[in-house]
């Protein structure tokens, strides 16, 4: 089945409301917003790298409210172990059989803050969560249900008493971007306003059935061949890159296609074009790439590869896949 063109302006018109709504609470903050509410349609994670007090936890908050999900917060500290982020089994002597107690994972959406502060042992608690969407303790499985997103963060300036993300972890996270500070009238208006509560006190749009729902219908968005070429091309070129020990792998350019699906339906197509790509490019692809040693040295970034690949790679022609 492929989306229709009713359903792609439907759906644009929703995800306009869904991002309006998040913006009564994350105030100044658009493009952000329209991010993190892609990666949650396309079932995936956000890393957000962004200084204290930008609205991090105010963003996830204000998501699940959206949605009318559950919302948890885990703060990450170096003594935290991997069942205070799963759940733990435990005898009860009176019905003399073992239960398992959900950790905070459990959730709708869920907070990861200042995620580079655990263990790399906790971090990895994470992993099989975050790419099948459940957990395993003591042999058994627990689905954590849908929708689920993690949205970690982490402090891009104070580096004391954290470990740096293995690039396992990074992978799974489909989008990486940050808030920022908001601009002078955004900053007014939280000033004016109760800051405490924004999210608290807003009304859902939908339901977390009808995101799940979304998120597969959104899955028969059309790619044409040359797109999906374009795209492994792309991919190609980062790997190749004289400055990048591991450019952006399999599971990066699947997550592309997902992300790409969404951002063209919010646009009320109900094809891909190459400009979708272009514009996820450096949030999809950027955390991927690991710089090689020198190039770190020399100040080439993972931006500057993405940014090279773009234009050296001929994009389809557009008039061959609209008409």
């Amino acid at each position: 089945m492929t989306l229709t063109q009713e359903q792609a302006t439907w759906f644009a018109d929703t995800f306009q409301r869904l991002v309006d709504n998040v913006g009564l609470a994350v105030l100044g903050k658009p493009g952000a917003i329209r991010l993190v509410l892609t990666a949650l349609l396309a079932e995936g994670h956000v890393l957000l790298e962004d200084a204290p007090g930008t609205g991090k936890t105010q963003l996830a908050k204000a998501l699940a409210a959206t949605v009318q999900g559950t919302n948890q917060r885990i703060q990450f500290t170096p003594d935290l172990l991997p069942s205070d982020v799963t759940g733990i089994t435990i005898y009860d002597q009176q019905a003399h059989r073992f239960e398992f107690h959900r950790g905070p994972i459990f959730a709708s959406i869920v907070l990861a803050d200042e995620i580079n502060r655990a263990s790399p042992k906790t971090q990895s608690a994470l992993l099989e969560v975050m790419e099948e969407g459940r957990v395993t303790v003591d042999g058994t499985s627990h689905e954590v249900g849908r929708p689920f997103m993690v949205i970690a963060t982490q402090n891009p300036i104070e580096q004391a008493g954290t470990y740096k993300l293995p690039e396992a972890q990074l992978d799974r996270f489909l989008i990486k971007t940050s808030i920022g500070y908001p601009d002078l009238q955004a900053a007014e208006a939280i000033l004016l306003g109760d800051s405490r509560n924004r999210a608290g006190a807003l009304s859902p749009v939908i339901t977390t059935s009808a995101v799940a729902e979304i998120a597969e219908l959104l899955t028969s968005v059309h790619v044409d061949p040359s797109i999906a070429r374009y795209a492994a091309q792309l991919a190609e070129e980062t790997r190749s890159d004289a400055h990048t020990r591991l450019g952006v792998s399999v599971r990066g350019m699947v997550a592309m296609m997902r992300a790409a699906k969404v951002w063209a339906a919010t646009e009320g197509r109900t094809f891909v074009l190459p400009d979708d790509i272009k514009a996820l490019a450096l949030s999809v692809w950027g955390h991927r790439i690991v710089m090689d040693p020198e190039a770190e040295f020399t100040g080439v970034t993972a931006t500057a590869v993405v940014s090279r690949v773009l234009a050296d790679v001929a994009a389809p022609q557009v008039k061959a896949l609209v008409g």
